[in-house]
């Protein structure tokens, strides 16, 4: 299965505080052993939301926000896409991943809609459920 990992925003991420070189370090150490395990499919650091856009659609309507944006506790500072056996293994790794940012720091572990999620759902023909790998 895969896992979206957030990285919860803090007001050191939204105020663009980057972290120490030893906090670096750390998780780059962390960032290796996901990679070496074949867990690690991407990750990325986001800027503040100062930086960022938010578009709202509604029907045919489009509206663009400027940031900076609510609270960081409602804020991503990152993400990691991690494929796992099972949620319980992706809240191992997760236990063990390093807290870059002073204070406490919140992940949130979401699994993603896979094939087989979908399979029952949708109606596939007998070709296209073999390509996505459900019965």
């Amino acid at each position: 299965m895969r896992v979206m990992v957030f990285a919860i925003a803090t007001e050191s991420t939204e105020q663009g505080e980057p972290p120490t070189m030893e906090a670096f370090e750390a998780m780059e150490r962390f960032t290796e052993e996901l990679v070496k395990a074949g867990v690690l499919v991407a990750g990325a650091g986001l800027k503040p939301s100062a930086e960022s856009k938010r578009i709202t659609i509604e029907g045919p309507s489009r509206t663009v926000i400027d940031g900076p944006f609510t609270e960081p506790r409602e804020l991503i500072a990152g993400f990691s896409i991690w494929k796992v056996k099972d949620m319980d293994e992706a809240v191992a790794w997760a236990k063990r991943s390093p807290n870059i940012m002073p204070g406490p720091s919140k992940l949130e572990l979401r699994p993603f809609f896979e094939a087989e999620d979908m399979a029952d759902a949708l109606e596939l023909d007998a070709g296209t459920r073999e390509k996505l790998g459900v019965a």
